[in-house]
């Protein structure tokens, strides 16, 4: 398909089509769920398509919901106004800042260990994969190789990944070794806003983009890709609704520009779940290494009301923190200092 031409400069609304995938469901568990369990949760199930695509009941299932959803852009009378694509979020595998964060714990973390660049030990500033990472990236990848030659699951036509380097490297171990059909070759987009929400641990500040570009050579950056990390900072975060915000612009852009149907993110757990909320599907956490698929109806609508909340500027708040390790934390998310023993308390969000 091409680029939605329709789409540009305009409100583009999103639904995640329930029906299709288990973790659609409000019966399906995140907890312990694993994609490969359970055929990345793709349901067992007939479609309209069915009787005049396969007659004799012998394609398998992605290549008869492969069908339903070229049908569904190509074939429903709803001209330009509408799109489908099917989109796979893919947390990173395991990073050395979360074993740090199990290692200390969460309040500790929060308050004090994650504003560090590492412990002397090991680094968690823009961390790497872990050997346990790179073993849930390689799961992964063996994981798609089977569908791909055994069910002839549709490979992606795009790939995109956060510029934080436990993603690139995610991305790079999942799909760099498939074999990919000479039109859709794996060559990722690194795009800035599909980073974690932006805190000040430093686990979320990533590398220049000279030293990402050494980092994985090849990769193309998105138009606009700033040497520094210009949305990071020392003492504020993001606010959730900044993040939702900034997570649907980056969808808007990638369906309003990329006429692409399938499409991987490898992405992290707290943007995966900004862009749930964007896509108005349910909470479904994801441990590491976890990929969730959605398919996805995006509707051209008259435009929202303006809003003053924008992807870069503001939305961010300053966020609580310790000078040494805390002595133990609030139920509200503040930090109990161990220095002077007063609360901390974080701000409200606006």
């Amino acid at each position: 398909m091409e680029p939605w031409h329709e789409a540009k400069g305009r409100q583009i609304q999103y639904t995640s089509v329930a029906g299709y995938f288990l973790q659609d469901d409000p019966d399906t568990n995140p907890s312990g769920f694993d994609y490969a369990q359970h055929n990345f949760g793709l349901i067992d199930r007939k479609y309209p398509t069915d009787d005049e695509f396969d007659p004799d009941g012998i394609q398998s299932q992605w290549q008869r919901f492969s069908e339903w959803v070229h049908h569904l852009n190509h074939d429903c009378g709803k001209g330009e106004s509408t799109r489908y694509k099917v989109v796979f979020f893919g947390r990173h595998g395991q990073g050395y800042h979360n074993v740090a964060e199990s290692y200390y714990g969460t309040p500790a973390w929060n308050c004090y260990w994650a504003e560090l660049e590492g412990n002397g030990t090991i680094t968690w500033a823009d961390p790497v994969l872990t050997a346990d990472g790179f073993s849930e990236a390689q799961k992964a990848n063996s994981f798609y190789k089977t569908l791909h030659e055994e069910q002839s699951m549709p490979h992606f036509e795009s790939y995109y990944s956060s510029p934080l380097k436990r993603c690139l490297q995610t991305a790079n171990t999942t799909f760099g070794t498939l074999k990919t059909p000479p039109k859709h070759p794996f060559v990722p987009t690194i795009k800035e806003l599909f980073r974690e929400d932006i805190s000040i641990h430093t686990c979320d500040r990533r590398s220049t983009k000279s030293e990402i570009a050494e980092f994985m050579p090849g990769w193309n950056f998105e138009d606009g890709f700033t040497e520094k990390d210009e949305l990071w900072q020392a003492d504020k975060g993001e606010t959730p609704v900044h993040q939702v915000a900034r997570s649907k612009a980056v969808l808007d852009d990638v369906f309003t520009h990329d006429g692409s149907t399938w499409i991987s993110v490898t992405s992290h757990s707290g943007e995966i779940a900004a862009l749930l909320t964007a896509l108005n599907h349910r909470p479904f956490g994801l441990s590491t290494g976890q990929i969730i698929p959605v398919l996805i109806k995006a509707d051209v609508v008259p435009p929202a009301p303006s809003s003053t909340t924008t992807a870069t500027t503001t939305g961010f708040t300053p966020e609580a923190t310790c000078e040494q390790p805390p002595a133990t934390s609030l139920p509200d998310g503040g930090c109990v200092c161990s220095s002077t023993a007063s609360n901390i308390m974080p701000l409200p969000t606006p």
